[in-house]
């Protein structure tokens, strides 16, 4: 015997509409719905934090200087013309300080592993904690909930200048110098439950960063959302390869859209 569905009545047609109209309007409001942000922090040249950044902008500071000696000998890569083999035609950049300085007892990271460990990965986790506790928020407390970790990173000096010394190559490369390992690294330390991920769009890469860290917390997916950048010049290599596509202003400040953009011959441009 075949029973057919009885017809729902107008009243629960009206309580589903209700109920979908609802729904919706949840939906759209969460797209808009504001984020705040509670707690920051930085490494920026000539800049170690909030702080002296906004103070470094205030009063117009230049920190653009030659390439440090910690990085590589700028007199054996640096050659004004821009088609010279191996070499850049730009002796400026911006540069931190001390970033082989890393407390790796305090992350729980061995002196052998921290020694493969990509020095934008010890930023990360620096700043990362102290951004937390700018925000007040305990890491112990953390611990367990969807937290979201959202990294954006392009480059990989670090492991280029490592894996040149094969017989240096050890098991812990690869997790201190990939990139993937950047974002997971984080949630692994702090134990946090939420998406973890690498955002890598070059110049943008922070930008898109941040939209999915907000897309997340709109979307319920995370509670909380850390979510940043890094990029340090640990090698010529980027910037022989830029110097060859014209990319780098030769006094190393940035210009972008201005007019008083460096130009370069444009018969040279290929």
């Amino acid at each position: 015997m075949v029973q057919t569905p009885a017809k729902p009545t107008t009243v629960q047609l009206l309580q589903a509409l209700e109920e979908a109209s609802s729904k919706l309007e949840a939906v759209q409001q969460a797209k808009t719905e504001p984020i705040a942000i509670i707690g920051m922090s930085c490494r920026f040249p000539g800049a170690k934090d909030p702080e002296s950044f906004w103070n470094l902008l205030s009063n117009g500071v230049d920190a653009i200087q030659e390439v440090p000696a910690n990085r590589w000998q700028i007199d054996e890569c640096y050659d004004p013309d821009p088609d010279a083999p191996g070499k850049m035609y730009s002796r400026y950049g911006g540069f931190l300080s001390e970033v082989d300085k890393f407390d790796a007892h305090f992350f729980g990271i061995s002196p052998r592993e921290a020694m493969s460990l990509d020095p934008q990965q010890r930023l990360l986790l620096e700043t990362s904690f102290e951004a937390l506790e700018n925000g007040g928020q305990s890491s112990e407390k953390l611990f367990g909930t969807a937290t979201g970790v959202f990294v954006a990173i392009s480059t990989f000096d670090y492991g280029m200048r490592l894996s040149q010394a094969r017989s240096q190559i050890d098991a812990n490369l690869g997790t201190g110098t990939l990139l993937s390992p950047a974002a997971g690294r984080l949630s692994y330390s702090l134990g946090l439950k939420g998406a973890s991920m690498v955002v890598d769009t070059a110049c943008s890469s922070s930008l898109v960063a941040t939209h999915l860290a907000i897309h997340s917390l709109r979307n319920r997916e995370s509670d909380l959302a850390l979510v940043g950048g890094v990029n340090l010049l640990l090698a010529p290599t980027l910037s022989i390869n830029f110097s060859k596509a014209r990319m780098l202003a030769p006094d190393g400040r940035c210009k972008t859209f201005d007019a008083n953009a460096s130009q370069l011959d444009p018969l040279k441009l290929g």
